[in-house]
């Protein structure tokens, strides 16, 4: 009995050394892997003004009644994060929030304007139900046109100077981070500091 016993407990001591020999293989696969996957950025396609082009300057009304024109040199240098949305958009209010967290974060660096072209009713009544009182919040379908916007939530960055730092689609959190991340790579895109980096890394390798 007591031999029996002791080579169960061999077998099992066997068995979680195996286990534990099969986890840290695949963990470091999974480490390959994701040093081999790209981190997914906001997908800019060719319609609009370009990163590095100056941007369009948009005079708007917000929900106060106060005249902003959008796109024009900010005097206090914050950055412009324009983000356009629909009512009836589901995703839009999922990348609400997350561009709400991203302008807290950047403080006096950067603010948020929400734009959209729906009927004032609806734009009305999103406001209230996202809760959105507090942000500057504007209606116009001259500002979707002047960017040429082809699918929403769709966002742009522009810089103090007026500048386009990057835009691209927003569907989650890492798209909307992309565009931030491509001002302080200065760069159009996050695949284009990707598509650097991986030249360097290829000069580097060929020397």
């Amino acid at each position: 009995m007591s031999d029996a016993l002791f080579v169960s407990q061999i077998l099992l001591w066997a068995l979680v050394v195996m286990l534990a020999v099969v986890v840290a293989a695949l963990a470091r696969q999974i480490g390959v892997l994701h040093e081999r996957v790209s981190p997914a950025g906001a997908l800019m396609g060719r319609e609009g003004p370009r990163p590095g082009e100056a941007a369009p300057v948009v005079e708007v009304e917000d929900g106060a009644g106060v005249r902003l024109r959008l796109g024009a040199p900010d005097p206090e240098g914050a950055s412009t994060l324009l983000l356009f949305v629909a009512p009836g958009c589901p995703i839009c209010k999922v990348v609400l929030p997350v561009a709400r967290s991203l302008r807290n974060a950047e403080g006096g660096r950067l603010r948020l304007v929400v734009a959209s072209d729906s009927s004032r009713a609806e734009h009305e009544a999103f406001v209230r139900e996202q809760r959105l009182e507090r942000e500057t919040v504007v209606l116009s379908a001259a500002l979707g046109l002047a960017w040429q916007i082809p699918r929403l939530p769709y966002a742009a960055l522009i810089d103090a100077q007026g500048m386009v730092r990057a835009r691209g689609l927003v569907n989650t959190r890492e798209h909307l981070e992309s565009l931030l991340e491509a001002r302080e790579q200065a760069v159009a895109s996050i695949q284009e500091y990707l598509a650097k980096r991986e030249a360097r890394q290829a000069e580097g390798g060929g020397t």
